[in-house]
């Protein structure tokens, strides 16, 4: 049982450890579960892999009376948590982040079936904190975060990316987004939701590329609420690409583009150094802890990647930045040599190894007593 969701930070490494799963043994039964309002109420089903729901929100942010009724929906998600764990009898339940995840893994825990958890930023959320007091491991992402969690049962393991995502081809992802496979190609997305500030400064960035009208083109992925008024604003530019609410063929996507242009969030960073593809890394200004700001400043350090803090962004800014890698070859491919030296792409084998041994280590136990 895999459980969180909420944003597709937490819901797509999810995804990669039931694949991992699966693929060692086609037999394994993996059951999501997270919250209807959550992304993966939209996504797992379209994966094909069964999803349970219980009644939970996020408290952090919200606003008193948001707060309350939050705490109350928690109340009610233990008791969704103990029928789903009874009806389903899993063999161990994984936590992968978010509020989702926090009353059906501590149930677990307290019901004696083996729990572990993955906590894929610097800087870990409540809901992971308050886990790993009570499972029985926990694997991070980055070394910054393991004096957080017990020591003994803590293990550096990166984060776990699927393994499509390193599968795409540039000419069929070329097909797939109607892109000239020849031009100079920057993929834009800012999660799963898209993000407001990243799709402004874009429209703007447009009226700073015009000599460019030829030469790069574009993939956006804007969210819902922005699409219309990007895509009108792409035409009105005249500049070439596609422009997308969502976008599921990630791993084409990535693989259509020269330079990524996104947030920093945990599962995207484990994504573009596994790829090694070079970013320009705008980090969510309201991250917990900012966490973002610091895991993107790390790649910048490394050479990985460009960092453009949300109030510093501009249109001019974004635009003379795609300009100069554009045109600065060399170190576009120094950049992705940095990158890729950085990507953890057995992140999520590690992560099922240490599963599996906890499964088997409780199963002997079991039959000793």
């Amino acid at each position: 049982m895999i459980a969180g969701g909420g944003t597709g930070g937490h819901l797509f490494p999810g995804l990669a450890l039931a694949e991992e799963f699966r693929r060692r043994d086609a037999g394994t039964e993996v059951i999501f579960v997270g919250t209807e309002h959550g992304i993966e109420a939209r996504i797992i089903p379209r994966e094909g892999y069964p999803i349970r729901f219980l009644r939970a929100e996020g408290i952090v942010g919200k606003s008193f009376m948001k707060k309350m009724k939050a705490a109350v929906k928690t109340a009610v998600s233990f008791l969704d948590a103990r029928m789903i764990l009874g009806a389903v009898m899993p063999d161990i339940v994984i936590g992968v982040g978010g509020y989702a995840s926090g009353a059906i893994v501590l149930m677990a825990s307290l019901r004696s079936i083996p729990t572990l958890i993955h906590e894929q930023n610097s800087v870990p959320g409540a809901t992971n904190r308050i886990l790993g007091r009570f499972v029985d491991r926990v694997c991070v992402t980055y070394q910054e975060s393991m004096p957080v969690f017990p020591m003994g049962k803590t293990f550096l393991t990166g984060n776990p990316i699927r393994m499509k995502i390193l599968k795409g081809d540039r000419e069929s992802a070329c097909r797939l987004f109607s892109l000239d496979k020849d031009l100079f190609t920057v993929f834009i997305f800012g999660g799963s939701s898209g993000a407001g500030s990243i799709n402004r400064v874009m429209v703007d960035a447009l009226n700073h590329l015009g000599e460019l009208r030829d030469s790069v083109q574009f993939l956006h992925q804007t969210g819902e609420k922005d699409y219309q008024g990007i895509r009108d604003a792409y035409r009105k530019a005249g500049m070439k690409g596609t422009v997308a609410p969502f976008i599921y063929q990630m791993a084409e996507a990535y693989a259509a583009a020269d330079v990524v242009i996104s947030r920093a969030g945990a599962t995207t960073l484990a994504e573009l150094t596994a790829l090694g593809k070079p970013a320009i890394l705008v980090p969510y200004p309201h991250a917990a802890g900012r966490h973002q700001e610091f895991n993107a400043i790390k790649l910048r350090e490394m050479g990985a990647a460009q960092v453009v803090l949300d109030h510093e962004m501009s249109g001019e800014l974004i635009a003379q930045q795609i300009r100069a890698m554009r045109e600065d070859a060399r170190g576009l491919r120094e950049m992705q040599k940095a990158s890729r030296g950085l990507g953890t792409p057995d992140a999520c084998s590690r992560i099922v190894d240490i599963a599996m041994s906890l499964v088997k280590n409780t199963v002997v136990k079991r039959k000793r007593t």
